[in-house]
C-alpha cells in the first residue's frame, strides 16, 4: 500500500478519514460469517486499506474463488465502516495471489483452537512458493493430545478435515493448510 493513498486524520476514531491502520483495527470486530470466532482480519482475508480520494477501498481475497460468505462479509465491512463515520466504502476482491492458511494471525489460529477447531499444524507453501510440505501431527484442540486420527478428509466445510483424539475420544475439525 502506498503511503500516498493513507489520507491522515488527527482524531481516526470518528474521521471520515482514519488512517487506514484505524481501520483495519476497527475490520477486528468483523467476524468470519462461517467460523465466527475468528475475525476478517485474523483469517488474513483483509489485504490492504487504502484511500482513494474520499472513498476508503478496502480489499479482501476469498478463502477460496467460490467463497459463499463474501457478500455478507462485504456488507458487513460496508456497515461497519459507515457506523464509523465513512460514507463512501468500496470492497475490492482480489484473487491472486490465492488466499493461503499461511495469512491467518497468531491471534487467529489460538481462537480456532479454542473454539474447538485445530488450527493448521504447518505452512501452506514452502519457502520456494512453490510445493507444499506434507501434513504433520495434528494436535487436539480440547487436551493437546497428538495421538489422533483422521477420521475424514472432509469436516463440516471443504477446508475442514474431521478427526478423533485417541486420548480424551473426542472428534474435531482440523482446519486444513491451504
Amino acid at each position: 500500500m502506498s503511503s500516498t493513498n493513507t489520507l491522515r486524520h488527527p482524531d481516526c476514531r470518528t474521521a471520515a478519514h482514519a488512517e487506514a491502520a484505524q481501520v483495519m483495527q476497527w475490520l477486528q470486530s468483523v467476524p468470519d460469517p462461517e467460523i465466527p470466532v475468528i475475525s476478517i482480519v485474523d483469517l488474513g482475508i483483509v489485504r490492504e486499506v487504502a484511500w482513494e480520494g474520499d472513498e476508503c477501498v478496502v480489499t479482501i481475497t476469498p478463502t477460496y474463488s467460490g467463497c459463499p460468505a463474501m457478500q455478507a462479509i462485504t456488507e458487513d465491512i460496508t456497515g461497519l465502516l459507515g457506523a464509523r463515520g465513512i460514507e463512501r466504502v468500496r470492497v475490492a476482491t482480489r484473487l491472486a495471489p490465492a488466499w493461503t492458511t499461511d495469512w491467518m494471525s497468531a491471534r487467529g489460529r489460538e481462537a480456532l483452537r479454542q473454539y474447538g477447531i485445530a488450527p493448521p499444524q504447518e505452512k501452506a507453501i514452502d519457502v520456494s512458493g512453490i510445493t507444499r510440505r506434507s501434513a504433520v501431527s495434528v494436535a487436539c484442540p480440547q487436551c493437546r493430545s497428538a495421538r489422533t486420527r483422521l477420521i475424514s478428509d472432509f469436516g463440516s466445510t471443504s477446508c475442514k478435515a474431521l478427526y478423533r483424539c485417541l486420548d480424551c475420544g473426542e472428534p474435531f475439525d482440523y482446519f486444513k493448510a491451504h
